[in-house]
């Protein structure tokens, strides 16, 4: 009977504690660091939620603004690396950055 008491005085406000945590994690979500466009395309700049990495979402020019994007890269460390992989890739500007 007394372990039944321990149980629920110890074991359970710590489990309710625990799912309190995980699920405050869950909550977070990326967000949008900034726009652009470049050649025929356009960009939004996203950042994790502990800005440890960044991914860009990328439409054609004429996509409508509520479309699904054409194309989600890969995470990258920095917004600046983001932003020469678009220049690159996506506006075609030549920068000393760029892969040849």
């Amino acid at each position: 009977m007394k372990l039944i008491q321990i149980l629920k005085v110890a074991v359970i406000p710590v489990l309710t504690g625990l799912s309190l945590l995980s699920a405050s994690n869950k909550v977070l979500a990326d967000y949008l660091t900034s726009e652009g466009i470049g050649g025929n395309y356009r960009y939004e700049l996203w950042s994790s939620d502990d800005n440890s990495g960044y991914y860009l979402k990328i439409w054609s020019n004429e996509a409508s603004p509520k479309s699904e994007a054409y194309f989600t890269s890969r995470e990258f460390t920095s917004t600046g690396e983001a932003l020469i992989y678009f220049d690159c890739k996506y506006a075609e500007r030549s920068l000393p950055e760029c892969p040849r």
